[in-house]
């Protein structure tokens, strides 16, 4: 009888255990909000040479230059 209870306690524990990760919090979009925009800058030391921080079209050319040469593999790969 006391194997029995002790088989029954330990399949709820495991049951409950089981359930806790069916759990979710819900996603409701709710990241980093700043009110500063994007090329104003951090104020950290280790930006991109040429990038001023706050100037818009600087920002976007370096962007530019960054997705066609650094993350763009047709012209990062060479032709053999």
């Amino acid at each position: 009888m006391m194997q029995r209870t002790i088989h029954m306690t330990l399949a709820a524990a495991v049951a409950a255990l089981a359930l806790t990760g069916c759990g979710e919090k819900p996603q409701t979009g709710m990241g980093i909000r700043s009110d500063a925009p994007s090329y104003a800058g951090t104020g950290s030391n280790f930006t991109q040479p040429g990038w001023k921080a706050g100037d818009k079209t600087s920002w976007e050319a370096q962007l530019k230059a960054r997705q066609q040469y650094g993350q763009n593999e047709y012209t990062r790969s060479q032709a053999k």
